[in-house]
């Protein structure tokens, strides 16, 4: 009797462990599958990474999947040491729920990272805080989600009908009890294998890490070994961390921080207002500016995915932007000019705030530390006396810019409820770039000519699902694979931007106004040039007013980035401006000019760019630093023990020690 009982014990036991062994040998089959989409979905980015590469990102990207594996199976390890244990109907229910969310993870990936070549991560809160409505129709509207969750519901379905399938083939006896001492020595065989299983590897030290994944000189290589479900994982945990005090405030000693920006930022006009009390916060002496008998209107012009890895004016041929190409002939261009993020969100508060990306703060006009007063654009312009008005397609709901444009001061909104028979309105953002650009001419030809104005103009049709007029005024882009339509509303956008000019030509306000064309951003293409994805942040900004030309010339190839828009203005316009801007004038520096960028998300990758270099600083890994190049064949090669790399590296991190440091403490402007 007792031979039969221990031997029942032990079948039972076996059971469990294949009925486990089962359901991680099924989902890491899944995760690798689905890894496989994202190769396809992905494969022009693939196109020159050796083979042997996209081999090891597998290997690598398996061990990945077993930690997601091994901490989705602790109910069911768990499950063991109940009276009647492990069966296969709770087992094939919970694998199959598992298998459906790591699915649609995967599948809502595919797009997502075609879009912004990253892998899933807080990015994916920001849409989901906004209006919903809004990013619904952007989704439906943008991307194909009917074959999508048809996609899923295959996927989800083929997993259930090979996993109960399968597991048919395992004797389930649940009849009787098995002994608590059996079930216990099992369990703890069992979790001692799942401990091991949720660390991805055996080795001494940390477990699997991040930057494990980065195995290779190619950004996609190093990104496809990782997992969506997993780097989503690590965006929550860091999402209720997210109002501790950041590392990066710890870096150097507070004051050798603040030494080491003021040194970047500060010139032989800047002087500092209260040093104690705002380390950049400082008046800038310009001189004469632009002379002009009467002060200079300005319009600041953020075009939508402006990216100039297609612009002629940048160094191609590709005939996208004819209109922009024009335009440029009539002003200063700045051809090594790049946005501080990759989000439009970003590309406003740097643009007009003149304040930097920084890590967790990477939607900083929805968050507290951004209802505050920036000493930006809106205070320049404000302090002389002019009428200020913001003119955008959309809902200025969405990222809050009516709350926190409203509480720098500016004056006059009109956005897409404020149109009255548009030409165009598309059902996700609003009314046309056309029609947009139609109405400044309206609002510039009726404003009160006592007093200048400052308008800041925002585009949106080159954005997803890119809703055009139809018939198009322009001929469809062709040539460009998936990227046809992108650059077809690109086109469009130019066109829009290029007849506001025409009508501006004619009008009254011109020749006393100052144009300022600038990206808010870029967009992903089949090459990802260094850790830090280069052309994604690529962005043209043209600057055209009376005289600039003749004074300044025609180019500067100076790198700078968009919070050196406003000290630029400050500039232009002459006298004395009162700002806290963490740029600078461009065209009052001598040396090669410098950026500092941050992706968009919780991806903590930032980058300082100077002269032809640029320093990638990425947890947990080594910096690495790149010469680069722009223009027809954009490239980058990998420098090692260069001996500014030192310098550099401190520079970055007390810059953005300084900025984090101001906008923690408030210090950001003086009141």
């Amino acid at each position: 009797m007792i031979p039969t009982l221990l031997q029942k014990i032990h079948t039972r036991l076996q059971s469990y462990c294949l009925l486990l062994l089962n359901a991680v040998i099924h989902l890491l089959v899944l995760q690798s599958l689905l890894r496989g989409l994202l190769l396809w979905r992905n494969n022009l980015l693939a196109a020159s990474i050796p083979f042997d590469e996209i081999i090891e990102s597998f290997s690598v990207g398996m061990r990945f999947d077993l930690i997601i594996t091994a901490y989705v199976m602790i109910p069911l390890v768990l499950y063991v040491l109940y009276p009647r244990g492990l069966n296969q109907h709770i087992t094939t229910i919970w694998v199959t729920m598992i298998a459906g969310l790591i699915t649609f993870l995967a599948v809502l990936e595919l797009d997502f990272y075609h879009e912004f070549h990253i892998r899933l991560n807080s990015l994916v809160f920001q849409y989901l805080r906004e209006d919903a409505d809004t990013v619904l129709s952007m989704l439906w509207h943008g991307f194909p989600v009917l074959r999508y969750c048809l996609l899923w519901i295959i996927l989800t379905s083929l997993f259930y009908w090979s996993f109960s399938n399968s597991s048919q083939w395992i004797e389930n006896d649940t009849s009787s009890h098995t002994s608590y001492p059996a079930r216990f020595a099992g369990f703890m065989v069992i979790a001692i294998i799942t401990a091991f299983a949720a660390r991805g590897t055996l080795r001494q030290g940390p477990p699997l890490r991040w930057g494990d994944a980065f195995h290779s000189q190619s950004l996609f290589a190093n990104h496809l070994a990782l997992n969506g479900s997993f780097t989503l994982t690590k965006a929550i945990l860091a999402e209720f961390k997210r109002h501790q005090h950041s590392d990066w405030l710890n870096k150097m000693p507070m004051t050798e921080a603040i030494k080491t920006t003021q040194a970047l930022l500060l010139t032989d006009s800047d002087h500092l207002v209260n040093a104690q009390r705002a380390p950049v916060y400082r008046t800038y002496h310009a001189g004469k500016g632009l002379a002009s008998n009467r002060p200079l209107n300005v319009v600041l012009i953020l075009m939508e995915s402006f990216s100039a890895a297609f612009i002629d004016s940048t160094g191609h041929q590709y005939g996208i932007t004819p209109a922009f190409d024009r335009l440029r002939q009539q002003g200063l261009l700045f051809n090594h000019f790049f946005s501080n993020g990759t989000h439009t969100h970003q590309g406003m508060f740097a643009s007009m705030a003149c304040f930097p990306n920084l890590p967790g703060y990477e939607t900083l006009m929805q968050q507290p530390q951004g209802d505050t007063q920036f000493a930006g654009l809106l205070k320049i312009v404000h302090d002389r006396g002019y009428q200020s008005l913001y003119l955008y397609n959309g809902d200025f709901a969405w990222d809050n810019q009516q709350g926190f444009f409203g509480r720098q001061g500016m004056q006059t909104f009109i956005g897409r409820d404020d149109f009255i028979n548009p030409i165009f309105s598309d059902p996700t953002w609003g009314v046309s770039d056309e029609d947009m650009f139609n109405r400044a001419a309206l609002e510039f030809a009726n404003m009160p000519t006592d007093k200048p104005f400052f308008a800041f103009l925002q585009s949106l049709s080159n954005h997803t699902p890119y809703a055009l007029p139809d018939p198009l005024p322009v001929q469809p882009v062709t040539g460009f694979g998936e990227l046809n339509q992108h650059l077809t509303a690109m086109r469009y956008s130019d066109w829009a931007l290029g007849e506001f000019f025409r009508k501006a030509q004619q009008s009254d306000y011109y020749e006393n106004t100052l144009f300022v064309i600038v990206g808010d951003h870029g967009f992903s293409t089949s090459q990802q040039i260094t850790d830090i994805d280069l052309l994604r942040y690529h962005i043209p900004l043209l600057i055209i007013a009376p005289g600039i030309v003749k004074r300044y010339g025609s180019t500067r190839s100076i790198v700078g980035s968009q919070v050196d828009i406003v000290p630029i203005i400050a500039g232009l316009l002459g006298g004395n401006s009162t700002h806290g801007c963490w740029g600078r004038d461009l065209l009052n520096v001598n040396d090669e000019g410098f950026a500092v960028i941050k992706p968009s998300g919780s991806d903590q990758t930032t980058a300082l760019f100077t002269g032809d270099m640029i320093l990638v600083k990425q947890p947990r890994l080594a910096t690495k630093l790149y010469h680069y190049s722009l223009g027809n064949k954009a490239t980058a090669t990998f420098v090692s023990d260069h001996p500014r790399q030192r310098l550099l590296n401190k520079q970055l991190e007390a810059y953005i020690q300084t900025a984090m440091d101001s906008l923690v403490h408030g210090k950001t402007g003086l009141q």
